[in-house]
């Protein structure tokens, strides 16, 4: 006897009728109650009960197996495009209702229609597939807008993950955004969002970078920046390229920080690592692994900070002078690196490096002027000061400006003994 529980308080019975030639009703109500007891449902509570017998030898594995569907309460689609998540390695980790948005569209882009092909075939969706990848978007994107355009619904899947994020699909979300056609995120695994949440780093604040530059120059720049942030830092790694990035780390992150490699995540030979960057680089040159790497890289932990004296600052101010460091590069240093700008600011002026120094107030900000012989200096990034030239005989003109707006204009009265002019 076969017995299946179905949604709500529906349990259904079948078996064969040979076995049960001289069944009588007293008895059959007696195996029901002993078959509901063993699914844990209480008897008195079943509003429905369906019996099917047969007389065939074996009973059809299509029809005993198959669970009725709840109806969707969403109702259709609407026409939009649909990001929708894939696994990024178990088949299980995906949703009922990506399965429903991609059986229901009409056409899927695919990173890889091969790859995913695999996918649709599990799943017994017959949607057609259409490329869609970083060689070919720019080709694709006004035939796809087209479609949308006439209602139709689309389907955006990557290899795995999220697509949009280190996968295609960013350019065409702006386009749709811009034409103002309907974007529908249908959330689904992400490699990096389950390697922070098993790593044991810290996940009130992170960030994630993702694959690195090719170019040498960039990619350290991106790592001095990751290596002084108080967050997390979540990478993408190939694995042929992970001795290089675990060596470069490792100089500028420290070899003490702490780190984790996520490898194959959801997959059989799912690993996590964990260890210092240091001891990371020396257990990596000697082994290659297979498969997605994502590395993360505890904080930066914030310390007391020594604030210098003021011979310390001179000796660093005559260092960067002596080192050939335009004025500028001097003055952006000091700002961002000490709490005593100010003094460094007086400190210069004494050297005549600088002869006068602006602090006025715009909405919202502060502006800070420096004043050379050569012209305007700003010391806050993100801020351009312009050098118009002279006003009048006895003054200078620039403006500040918070791109792309032009916030004001102003006039500096100049000493002609101080200037020379």
């Amino acid at each position: 006897m076969l017995s299946r529980r179905l949604p709500s308080t529906a349990v259904s019975f079948s078996w064969r009728r040979s076995r049960l030639p001289n069944l009588v009703p007293t008895q059959t109500v007696q195996m029901v109650q002993t078959s509901l007891e063993s699914l844990s449902v209480c008897p008195n509570k079943v509003c429905m009960i369906a019996f099917c017998y047969s007389t065939s030898p074996q009973i059809s594995a299509d029809l005993t197996d198959s669970i009725p569907q709840p109806p969707s309460k969403q109702g259709p689609l609407q026409p939009g495009l649909y990001l929708v998540g894939t696994p990024i390695g178990n088949l299980e980790d995906i949703t009922l209702r990506a399965l429903r948005v991609l059986k229901s569209a009409n056409v899927i882009l695919s990173e890889d229609t091969r790859h995913s092909g695999k996918l649709l075939h599990h799943y017994n969706i017959k949607t057609p597939l259409l490329s869609y990848h970083k060689f070919n978007e720019t080709q694709r994107e006004q035939t796809v807008l087209k479609r949308l355009k006439e209602g139709e619904i689309v389907a955006l899947i990557s290899d795995a993950g999220m697509p949009g994020i280190s996968d295609p699909g960013t350019e065409l979300a702006k386009l749709c955004v811009h034409e103002n056609i309907p974007v529908i995120p249908i959330p689904g695994p992400s490699a990096f969002v389950a390697a922070l949440s098993a790593s044991g780093l810290s996940t009130d604040e992170f960030t994630f970078v993702g694959f690195l530059s090719k170019h040498a120059g960039s990619r350290r720049e991106r790592l001095m920046v990751s290596a002084n942030e108080a967050t997390t830092q979540i990478f993408y790694v190939p694995p042929h390229k992970l001795r290089q990035f675990l060596g470069e780390a490792s100089s500028l992150f420290g070899v003490t920080r702490q780190c984790v490699i996520a490898r194959e995540i959801t997959k059989v030979h799912e690993e996590f690592w964990r260890g210092t960057l240091g001891e990371a680089e020396e257990v990596f040159s000697t082994r290659t692994p297979r498969g997605e790497i994502t590395v993360l890289v505890e904080r930066k932990e914030n310390s007391p900070v020594e604030t210098p004296s003021e011979s310390q600052l001179e000796d660093e101010l005559r260092d960067l002078i002596s080192n050939g460091h335009s004025l500028s590069t001097i003055v952006e240093h000091f700002i961002e690196e000490n709490s005593q700008w100010h003094l460094v600011m007086d400190m210069m002026q004494q050297m005549d490096l600088i002869m006068e120094v602006l602090v006025g107030a715009v909405p919202r900000h502060t502006r800070t002027t420096i004043l050379t012989r050569k012209g305007c200096l700003s010391c806050a990034s993100g801020r351009g000061i312009t050098w118009l030239g002279r006003l009048t005989q006895d003054s200078l003109l620039f403006m500040t400006t918070f791109k792309p707006y032009v916030l004001s204009f102003s006039a500096v009265s100049l000493d002609h003994e101080r200037w020379g002019v």
